[in-house]
């Protein structure tokens, strides 16, 4: 009896499979790579990988930098039209800009992509810029307050958290988490208190705290979260204002839901 195909492999048999590998590729890979590095981080051979680039960049889906690749303007803007994600935006802005003028710290609002988080919000003044954290980027979720409690309180926590186990850790900073025991006790911590609390691992000089966004059936699909700089960050003063605010946005979350045309959906748990 033979094993089904990886997905990796079952990819590389159509061009759509290739296209979607040239796009995971930024997943996890920086901003912005050249033609050979796209290449071995798809695994999509070199010709196969220039050929489809330049289609892609016509399309909109990649733009070109010099002698770089990076992901185009015409992905953000169909990211916007994802319905979870645009009523995420259209509905918490409001509350996480009141959020920031009662803390003052960096307010982000993020869901979980697969063992990354992404960020779908952010409202933050000049004096407290976390510059790496843009609307639209994604960084691995053991890094950062919002991953460690999504992953936390993922329905399907096990899963994800078994295939975290067989992967290297990616570091943001020499402080972030690195092995499966030590991330297995923080995400334990997480769940017993109900919120998530990092310190210099995903920006030098600064912590943030996050909490979940849950729908009335108690699944979590997303996360506020607030950062500052080391000598501002107090998590008693953050933790009730960050649990408010999650409240809210997910008040409105649902009563948008109910009232769109046609509906989205329930709101069962993060994406995958």
């Amino acid at each position: 009896m033979t094993s089904d195909p990886e997905p990796a492999d079952e990819a590389r048999k159509s061009v759509l499979g290739k296209v979607q590998l040239l796009l995971s590729a930024f997943h996890t890979g920086p901003l912005q790579m050249r033609l050979t590095e796209l290449s071995r981080r798809s695994g999509v051979p070199k010709g196969t990988t220039y050929r489809l680039a330049q289609e892609m960049v016509r399309w909109g889906l990649l733009e070109r930098v010099g002698d770089r690749y990076q992901i185009g303007v015409r992905m953000f803007e169909l990211g916007q039209r994802v319905p979870i994600a645009a009523v995420l935006r259209a509905v918490s802005r409001p509350v996480l800009t009141d959020l920031y003028a009662d803390t003052r710290a960096s307010i982000h609002m993020a869901v979980l992509d697969g063992i990354c988080v992404r960020y779908v919000e952010k409202i933050t003044g000049s004096a407290h810029v976390v510059t790496h954290s843009d609307v639209g980027r994604h960084f691995p979720a053991t890094c950062t307050s919002s991953g460690k409690v999504l992953l936390a309180l993922h329905p399907d926590s096990e899963r994800v958290c078994a295939e975290l186990a067989t992967t290297p850790f990616a570091r943001m900073t020499s402080l972030s988490v690195g092995s499966w025991p030590d991330l297995r006790d923080q995400l334990d911590t997480i769940r017993r208190r109900g919120f998530a609390l990092e310190r210099q691992e995903a920006a030098a000089g600064f912590g943030s705290v996050a909490v979940p966004v849950a729908g009335p059936d108690g699944a979590v699909y997303a996360a506020v979260s607030a950062a500052q700089p080391l000598p501002q960050f107090h998590v008693d003063r953050l933790v009730p204002r960050l649990r408010e605010a999650a409240r809210g946005v997910s008040r409105a979350v649902h009563e948008r839901l109910a009232t769109a045309p046609g509906g989205f959906g329930p709101l069962t748990g993060p994406p995958d």
